[in-house]
């Protein structure tokens, strides 16, 4: 039976918003292969406190495959095998949701959460977070990476295995009295076709893309500064009003924007960032 660690990172807070992707392998009582992917999200709108937690902003996966494509090779050993995961039920779930949104059917799959396994056979006062586990454990990792959490979940169970005793990862079941979830696979949402409304009217009933672009930006010392797109005789040019902005220097504030980081982004406009993107890469 194909063993696999499987973990997400996602763009905000909506399950079909994944922009990682990582896995790990167990053959043989050993991870065997690794393997992580940046995945674009059906839209770019990142949380700040997302991006705080992984460090993936809008302009990391721009151009990067969309979600079918980017798990369609890891799919035949998802619904064949185990899948491990940290936190099981959230992993899950967003592998459902994001087939869901880009029209594919979610396979039956088969999933073993190993926070229930750390807290069974490594328990602790402190908690069985993923770091906390692999902290007691030795394990060591980058936290936060999809590919590389992947791995910490792979050795966790690994270590499992071992105190246990058990014959191997999908033993701990029996080992452990605790049963791996099944859940049934799911049909395909039906994608636009004949008599549906085309992507072309679709566009066409979206509202126009506003003149003024202007965005609340947060200062190091938690001042509110006004990022704005102006359109001048010169081109169009975003001016913010901090004191580098107010001296026509190109603030950190500016700059975020124009690569798509949000982290400091207060007005409610996370949409218009993705815009502003497309309006100043349509001019040069």
């Amino acid at each position: 039976m194909t063993v696999v660690a499987l973990d997400f990172e996602t763009a905000n807070e909506r399950r079909d918003s994944a922009c990682a992707i990582g896995l790990a392998w167990i053959e043989g009582g050993r991870v065997v292969r690794r393997a992580s992917r940046l995945i674009r999200p059906p839209e770019l709108r990142f949380a700040p406190g997302n991006i705080r937690v992984h460090g993936i902003v809008p302009a990391d996966v721009r151009d990067k495959p969309g979600f079918g494509e980017a798990v369609a090779e890891f799919l035949p050993d998802l619904a064949g095998g185990l899948i491990l995961a940290h936190n099981a039920s959230f992993d899950i779930g967003v592998l459902r949701a994001s087939l869901q949104a880009c029209g594919l059917p979610a396979p039956p799959l088969r999933y073993l959460c190993t926070v229930q396994v750390a807290r069974r056979v490594f328990p602790d006062p402190e908690g069985c977070g993923l770091g906390k586990v692999a902290r007691r454990l030795g394990i060591r990792f980058e936290h936060h990476d999809a590919g590389e959490d992947a791995y910490a979940c792979a050795e966790i169970a690994l270590a499992a295995v071992r105190q246990t005793e058990a014959a191997d990862v999908p033993d701990l079941s029996r080992v452990l009295s605790l049963p791996a979830t099944r859940i049934d696979g799911s049909a395909a949402v039906p994608r636009a076709g004949a008599g549906a409304i085309s992507d072309r009217i679709l566009r066409a009933l979206k509202p126009a893309v506003p003149d003024a672009l202007c965005f609340a930006m947060r200062g190091s010392t938690g001042n509110r500064y006004e990022v704005s797109l102006e359109d001048r005789t010169s081109g169009l040019t975003l001016r913010c009003t901090c004191m580098a902005g107010r001296h026509g220097v190109r603030c950190r504030h500016v700059k975020a924007l124009v690569v798509g980081d949000i982290t400091d982004l207060l007005s409610n406009n996370h949409a218009d960032v993705e815009v502003l993107r497309r309006r100043l890469a349509a001019v040069g």
